[in-house]
C-alpha cells in the first residue's frame, strides 16, 4: 500500500516535455508545468509554468501562469503573474501579463500591456 502513495506523490510532482524533434500542429493544453524543446503550430493554454527552451519554437497564442522564454515565439502571450524573456529569446507579438523581465539580448518586437491592481 505505501508504494501506491509512493507512486502517486512522484506522479503528481511531473511536468510535460515536449522534445526537439517533435513537431505539433494544433492546440495543447497542458494541466502542469510545460517545457517545449520542440515546434508548435497553435495556441498553447497551460495552468502551471511554461518554459520554452533554446530549441523550442511556436506559432500560436500561449495563456499560462508564467512564461520562460529562451527559443522564438511569434504570436500573443497571456501571462498571470510573470514573463521572462531570456537573452537567446525572440518574441513577436502582443503581451499581457502582471510583471516582465526582459534581458540584454533578448529580442521583442510588440506591444506589451501589463496587468494593474484595483
Amino acid at each position: 500500500m505505501a508504494k501506491i502513495k509512493e507512486v502517486i506523490a512522484i506522479a503528481a510532482n511531473t511536468h510535460n516535455i515536449l522534445s526537439s524533434g517533435t513537431h505539433i500542429i494544433g492546440d495543447v493544453t497542458a494541466e502542469k508545468d510545460l517545457r517545449i524543446d520542440s515546434t508548435i503550430e497553435g495556441n498553447i493554454i497551460c495552468k502551471g509554468k511554461i518554459i520554452i527552451g533554446t530549441e523550442g519554437s511556436v506559432i500560436g497564442n500561449i495563456e499560462s501562469v508564467n512564461i520562460e522564454i529562451l527559443g522564438r515565439v511569434k504570436g500573443n502571450l497571456t501571462c498571470r503573474e510573470t514573463l521572462i524573456l531570456r537573452a537567446s529569446a525572440f518574441f513577436s507579438g502582443e503581451v499581457k501579463t502582471g510583471i516582465i523581465e526582459i534581458e540584454p539580448g533578448a529580442n521583442f518586437e510588440g506591444s506589451c500591456i501589463m496587468f494593474t491592481e484595483k
